[in-house]
């Protein structure tokens, strides 16, 4: 091959060569052809050497296009069990039609001499992995910086398109290893005498529920939780109580809603603090007691440690960098997001809106793993609920909306339903379900199923247990049951005055996002 004019580089095919291209930076890019021969030549001598590189060593991950075709025939030989050495791999080729391609027989019968030893290919085909990730990232950030330059291309869909091609980069990344069952078994007795030595007896993320917690045992670090139910049955308000909940216990909780803003979502939990109802809230047509209670009680509001993110069409690559900031910045221990098909994975080509919803369950799942912390994502239900005749209004499973691999995805699927809203006001045994809710535990991967029933008060948006509202730990103190508030004549008579109540601090304007 002939040199290039004067001063330039050597721009021999690499195929055929093992001296790299140079990129347009006058850089070679991150190669290793030498451990490239010796990992080879190590798979064609060592009998089981590929079974301990094929979960993380692709074809792309070498550098040298002689290389990927021969590691290929490797790979075919490996999956029909057939023997792999220098005669099957050149016979493989030759069936391919890659042979010369690949350098001919004598080029493929010259890496078993390059194999010193092979007790390290392991560590080898590491390292190889290691520079095709490199060389990817080189790639993407050429690619992106060349759009960048392009007047004519929106930096909003370019950063969409980057948060995906970069998600998709991460996930070629080295798998974890396995680890040997002795320190999971020290941590598993660690989780057990730490929810031995708690006086509500959970091991996970309260939901201020006692009896969703007896069944739950909490939210369990790393699970994906669905919440799914038809429109109107309370989804948000659900996730709201259980958020107040939370961080009344002191479990910072964020939420991210794709449907309200973040203005609405306080209005709802004033509401839901302040038992006021939500008409009054929106509209401010508050009786004296009632701006009294308002003021005395949403005290308990300020600085609890509630994040919350209104961003409208959130992808899961934005609610992946949002997340871990949130996590090891405010030590988040419960994120919820309301809701799943509200998201979408701009950035990423697919065939239909199922694969896309697939995809960012599948996520969902991965970053609750990744972060170690319950991960609650409401779903809307298709119609198939009130095509039901009769009583039979109960939510299954296959209601799902949009896609099967939230029902795979998920560790636990609850359904919330309320009889009283499509009239039936009686069970078969003649007890009144007005006012009652049913928390559904249809699919629970690491527990039992069953229901749980709580109260609902639709005025105020709030679910509360049925022995009581704050008999579950979390009772504010100097607070007067909603009971004792029905006119403005009890409240002035068992509630402070106005000059006994502090005043009231001005909101944390800032955004941890």
């Amino acid at each position: 091959m002939a040199d290039v004019a004067k001063g330039g580089t050597r721009t021999r095919k690499a195929s055929q060569t093992n001296t790299p291209l140079l990129n347009e930076y006058g850089k070679l890019p991150p190669q290793a052809l030498d451990l490239e021969e010796a990992v080879l030549g190590a798979l064609m001598l060592q009998k089981d050497a590929y079974s301990q590189v094929c979960d993380y060593l692709k074809p792309e991950c070498f550098y040298k296009d002689a290389h990927r075709y021969i590691y290929t025939a490797i790979m075919n030989l490996s999956s029909k069990q057939d023997p792999v050495d220098m005669m099957t791999v050149t016979e493989q080729l030759r069936k391919d039609g890659k042979l010369e391609e690949a350098g001919g027989p004598y080029y493929v019968a010259q890496l078993t001499s390059r194999v010193v030893t092979s007790v390290h290919i392991e560590y080898h085909a590491r390292i190889l992995a290691q520079k095709y990730l490199a060389r990817e990232l080189i790639r993407f950030s050429t690619d992106i910086q060349n759009k960048a330059f392009d007047e004519k291309t929106d930096v909003d869909d370019l950063m969409q398109e980057a948060e995906g091609a970069l998600f998709e980069i991460s996930q070629r990344n080295v798998k974890k290893d396995y680890t040997q069952i002795n320190p999971v078994i020290d941590e598993a007795l660690r989780q057990i005498e730490v929810a031995a030595n708690r006086a509500d007896g959970l091991s996970g993320v309260t939901s201020g529920f006692h009896d969703l917690d007896k069944m739950t045992s909490g939210w369990q670090r790393s699970d994906l939780v669905i919440i799914a139910a038809r429109p109107a049955m309370g989804k948000t308000a659900f996730v709201l109580s259980m958020a107040r909940n939370m961080a009344e216990s002191n479990s910072p909780v964020a939420l991210f809603s794709l449907e309200m803003s973040n203005v609405q979502l306080v209005n709802r939990l004033l509401v839901n603090v302040c038992e006021i109802p939500g008409e009054k809230i929106k509209n401010g047509n508050l009786d004296k007691y009632e701006w009294e209670q308002l003021h005395h009680r949403v005290r308990k509001l300020f600085d609890m440690p509630i994040y919350v993110d209104d961003t409208p069409s959130l992808s899961i690559f934005e609610l992946n960098t949002k997340a871990r900031r949130l996590v090891k910045e405010h030590g988040v221990s419960c994120i919820i997001i309301d809701y799943l098909q509200l998201m979408n994975a701009s950035g990423m080509n697919f065939g239909s809106r199922e694969q896309e919803v697939s995809m960012i369950s599948r996520s969902l799942k991965q970053l609750a793993k990744e972060l170690n912390i319950p991960i609650i994502a409401l779903s809307q239900l298709n119609r198939g609920v009130e095509s039901r005749t009769g009583d039979d209004k109960r939510p299954q499973l296959a209601d799902l909306r949009e896609s099967g691999a939230i029902e795979q995805d998920a560790d636990m699927v609850l359904f919330i339903h309320r009889p009283e809203y499509y009239k039936i006001t009686e069970d078969k045994q003649g007890n009144s379900l007005i006012g009652l809710a049913e928390i559904i535990i249809a699919k629970h991967r690491n527990g039992a199923v069953g229901d749980v029933r709580l109260r609902f008060k639709s005025e105020l948006a709030k679910f509360m247990n049925l022995s009581g509202d704050y008999e579950s730990g979390f009772s504010p103190e100097g607070i007067v049951h909603e009971s004792k508030f029905n006119s403005e004549a009890d409240f002035e008579s068992q509630a402070p005055t106005s000059s006994d109540l502090p005043m009231m601090p001005m909101p944390d304007n800032s955004n941890p996002f």
